[in-house]
């Protein structure tokens, strides 16, 4: 009996058969999606910069670091939890220790190897843009899917299992 699933190459997830086939249908999906961070990323850094004075960015790096234990993160795990290149990840922790968001600290076991740590300063600014961004998201989202009522099914089912 042949198999069901097609084989797959570079980690791709086989298909069963009832599952439908790539092409425009994900591309269009795709460009829908892309539309759609595009606009609530848009939003988010619009707003939290006219009311806090944050960068999309520097506010998800503080996130990051007022929930990391001690508020400290090494750069390197600062740069993979916001997605950012090393280089990307200095200059946003310039502004923020510009700020007095953050400082610096060395790696007691490794020299090398520096911490970004957050301040009361930093966590304050964070705690109080954290209702905008989550209101702005959430206006952000039902507005788009408002705008484009395919978006429902897919924000729903978003909310419910990733939220």
């Amino acid at each position: 009996m042949a198999s069901e699933h097609r084989p797959t190459s570079g980690g791709a997830r086989p298909r069963t058969p009832d599952a439908p086939d790539a092409g425009p249908s994900d591309s269009r999906m795709w460009s829908r999606l892309t539309a759609l961070h595009a606009h609530v990323e848009s939003r988010l850094t619009t707003v939290l910069q006219r009311r806090h004075g944050l960068g999309l960015s520097e506010y998800r790096a503080l996130g990051l670091l007022a929930e990391a234990p001690k508020g400290e993160l090494r750069m390197q795990d600062l740069a993979a939890g916001l997605g950012l290149n090393q280089s990307s990840v200095t200059r946003l922790v310039a502004r923020l220790h510009a700020a007095d968001f953050t400082y610096r600290d060395l790696c007691p076991d490794d020299k090398r190897g520096v911490y970004t740590v957050i301040t009361a300063a930093g966590r304050a600014r964070h705690q109080e843009a954290r209702a905008t961004y989550e209101e702005t998201l959430t206006a952000a989202l039902d507005e788009e899917a408002a705008a484009v009522p395919d978006l429902v099914p897919l924000l729903t089912t978003a909310r419910h299992s990733l939220g």
